[in-house]
């Protein structure tokens, strides 16, 4: 069979049996169409059943020369693998020739982390004089309060805000929600915000129970986010390349710093898998040193 019906097959096959995602779907059949992109180039007219091992290692090593990264690498390694595997549970192949491909190493880059100074330094540069200053104040407290995604906060519901209780619940990602504390300056700006300025916008229609709002009456845009921090860096001539994200790294670093259970803050972010989390425990060496002179008993 030719490789136009067995990935439109694979296609099928991912967003029926397997529930992918659209984009995860078009993510995998596009590398597929790749590796019959690069058989091509080779002057090898072969079909998928005809592929081996070595077809398959020299695609990676082109995809390698390409240029892309590590990550991008392994995820189309994960979409040929499961493209074989599919063709295999198809009874179309006896062997899968894509058992021994091995994943190229994904190098893991410490994110920037603020400290609790410079933090405070950027919130106290904030204009509260005009009325978004009330509102900015309220979102990056939200933001290191919670360690919440960029994506999360400007999502953020007025019905999902349990203050009284000192909670939102959260949909993440892949529309995973959970509940996450927020801390007592953080339900004081969102009050404050609540009470003295987002009273005063009319919401347009779809963004009544959206909390952080933009004069126009529309939610937020991430790219609004990344402006003001942005902003403030400059104003505040922070020399650090910071972000959203930055307060969610911040966020977690100083809970893990201050002896929180890994567990507990695994919850709070939403990772999935515990090896996630596990970075912030390498963000700080000069911690972690003072750590371990401290309490190792050779040391004491």
């Amino acid at each position: 069979m030719n490789w136009t019906i067995l990935i439109r097959g694979f296609g099928s096959y991912l967003k029926l049996e397997r529930s992918l995602s659209p984009n995860t779907v078009e993510a995998y059949l596009h590398d597929i169409h790749k590796l019959e992109q690069f058989l091509s180039i080779q002057n090898k007219e072969i079909s998928p059943t005809q592929v081996q091992l070595n077809h398959l290692q020299a695609f990676l090593a082109w995809v390698n020369e390409l240029g892309m990264t590590a990550t991008s690498q392994s995820r189309i390694l994960s979409g040929v693998k499961a493209f074989f595997k599919y063709l295999v549970m198809e009874n179309m192949l006896n062997d899968n020739p894509a058992t021994l491909l091995e994943a190229p190493r994904t190098s893991r880059k410490l994110p920037e982390v603020l400290n609790i100074e410079e933090i405070n330094k950027l919130i106290e540069a904030i204009d509260r004089s005009k009325p978004e200053g009330e509102r900015d104040r309220a979102m990056l407290e939200t933001l290191y309060s919670s360690g919440l995604r960029v994506s999360e906060l400007i999502g953020l519901k007025i019905s999902n805000l349990f203050l009284d209780t000192g909670f939102m619940r959260i949909t993440g990602k892949g529309d995973k929600e959970r509940l996450v504390p927020v801390g007592s300056v953080a339900q004081k700006h969102i009050r404050i915000y609540q009470d003295q300025v987002r009273c005063h916008i009319v919401p347009l229609k779809g963004h009544e129970d959206t909390l952080f709002l933009s004069k126009r009456g529309t939610g937020i845009t991430r790219v609004r986010v990344f402006t003001i921090i942005k902003h403030l860096a400059a104003r505040i001539q922070l020399k650090k390349k910071i972000s959203p994200h930055t307060f969610r790294h911040s966020f977690a670093t100083h809970l893990v710093e201050g002896g929180a259970d890994l567990r507990a803050v695994q919850e709070m972010l939403g990772h999935s898998s515990i090896t996630t989390t596990e970075i912030y425990t390498h963000l700080d060496r000069d911690f972690l040193r003072s750590e371990i002179i401290r309490f190792h008993p050779r040391n004491q």
